[in-house]
């Protein structure tokens, strides 16, 4: 997998290409979490149209897992002032309809949406000044 990275306002946008591997994705999130802790983003919108694959069930559960684990770690240890946002715009079979994987992150405390188009989840994350939308997450 391959990541493209660009911040701007608050709002940290990450485009990603290439085959889903479960190991590949954790490495990738990580280097995510290194540019939000480096500029301090509160939003996060990962474009991940072009990823290919069909991740298991299991994949995306440890997959969502460790995504929420780590932001709540990083959100810990960097004194952030709240959790990060995060928009996944992806395409089926990468995206499961069932949003399975957002479920388990949700659960675990992770503020995420999983969306089939750029212009959902920017409006899900709202302005990139940083401020939150009304109504939370």
């Amino acid at each position: 997998m391959q990541q493209e990275m660009r911040f701007d306002s608050g709002l940290l946008r990450v485009v990603a290409s290439g085959p889903f591997s479960l190991g590949e994705a954790q490495r990738a999130f990580l280097e995510i979490l290194e540019a939000i802790g480096r500029h301090q983003a509160g939003k996060i919108l990962v474009d991940g149209r072009t990823l290919t694959g069909n991740p298991r069930a299991m994949e995306r559960f440890i997959y969502s897992k460790f995504a929420a684990d780590e932001t709540l770690r990083l959100t810990r240890e960097r004194s952030m002032p709240r959790v990060p946002r995060f928009a996944y715009v992806l395409n089926v079979p990468v995206r499961d309809p069932g949003k399975f994987g957002e479920n388990v992150a949700v659960n675990r405390g992770m503020i995420v949406k999983v969306c089939e188009t750029p212009e959902e989840a920017a409006e899900w994350l709202g302005p990139a000044d940083g401020k939150t939308p009304a109504g939370g997450a």
